[in-house]
């Protein structure tokens, strides 16, 4: 009978300690960081954060990254010094503004994604030797007043012998995120618009595509990711995370032609097929449209500054070294 009982019971102890170990929960992984990163528009131009994205670079850095369409850099400005957004994407001259009103709290620029102006000058009717010459006398929706739109493309039509509201009304009463609906409900001869819309409003016979903005104006600071001062301060190694997110979409995109790019960045933009989503990155690729690396120069941030000055919208340069931190993007780029 011993001999009977001993095996019955290593089985019976066998049985425990398997359902013992079957009812404890696996192990869980490391938590995402939830961040809110709201961006001033959702265009192609953003191409390298939203590869970063669906290649899984945030999530690698521990980020779980949220994305709202703040709709204008006024707006993602306010998002993120109340607190509803972490991360702001817009023109630099956002941080500028804030910075001059003194504010203790200022939101440091510490990543730059484009380097120059992504939107494309669309008129009613097909030019093909389009000239700026033939916009003298023209009425042009060229953007919010105070943003960098509007200013590179004054700057740009200045460079072309143009005043605007002298030579050309430039109309800057129409919100960032309605031009296209303003231009195609009868307002303007010319409108400034970023992709995909402006190859939609060509391919809907809306409007037609004429020139870029970015290419003729050149090289500028256009759109950067910024942060207040503190949180910064407090989160370093997120912050340095999300640049080497960034910075590695930067550089996929870089290494890549355009219809890789589109085939990734697709989901972001549902409503727009495979052939457009190509033929639209494949000229902010020849526009030379974004950064290689995070890194933001003092020669960029000079020139943009030059052009705020040149809009009337700044009196006296700001210090790059107070409210440019390159620290983190010098950091992943090694």
């Amino acid at each position: 009978m011993k001999n009977v009982r001993w095996p019955a019971l290593l089985l019976a102890l066998t049985m425990v300690f398997c359902l013992v170990g079957c009812n404890q929960a696996e192990p869980e992984p490391e938590a995402l960081v939830k961040i809110q990163l709201n961006e001033v528009t959702h265009s192609v131009f953003y191409a390298p954060q939203y590869a970063a994205m669906e290649l899984g670079y945030f999530a690698e850095e521990g980020i779980d990254l949220e994305l709202i369409n703040g709709g204008g850099a006024d707006k993602v400005m306010t998002a993120v010094l109340t607190g509803g957004s972490q991360i702001g994407l817009a023109g630099p001259e956002a941080s500028i503004y804030v910075f001059n009103e003194g504010r203790e709290d200022y939101c440091e620029i510490f990543a730059q994604l484009t380097k120059r102006d992504g939107s494309f000058l669309v008129g009613r009717a097909p030019e093909p030797n389009f000239k700026w010459e033939s916009l003298r006398g023209s009425y042009i929706i060229g953007g919010r007043a105070g943003g960098v739109p509007l200013m590179t493309l004054e700057y740009l039509l200045r460079s072309k012998g143009l005043t605007p509201n002298v030579d050309l009304v430039v109309d800057s009463s129409v919100q960032f995120n309605v031009m296209a609906g303003a231009f195609t409900g009868g307002t303007g001869d010319y409108v400034t618009l970023f992709e995909p819309t402006a190859s939609l409003l060509e391919r809907e016979g809306s409007g037609h595509v004429l020139a870029s903005i970015g290419q003729e104006a050149g090289e500028i600071p256009y759109t950067a990711y910024f942060a207040g001062k503190q949180f910064i301060a407090d989160n370093p190694e997120l912050i340095e995370g999300f640049t080497r997110a960034v910075y590695r979409g930067q550089q996929w995109v870089a290494e890549n032609d355009a219809g890789t790019i589109a085939e990734v960045i697709a989901p972001h933009f549902p409503d727009t097929d495979i052939a457009l989503l190509t033929a639209v990155t494949a000229r902010h690729k020849e526009i030379d449209a974004w950064n290689d690396t995070p890194f933001m120069t003092q020669a960029a941030f000079d020139k943009l500054q030059e052009v705020m000055m040149q809009a009337g919208v700044l009196a006296e340069k700001v210090d790059y070294d107070k409210l440019v931190n390159n620290h983190f993007a010098e950091l992943v780029a090694k």
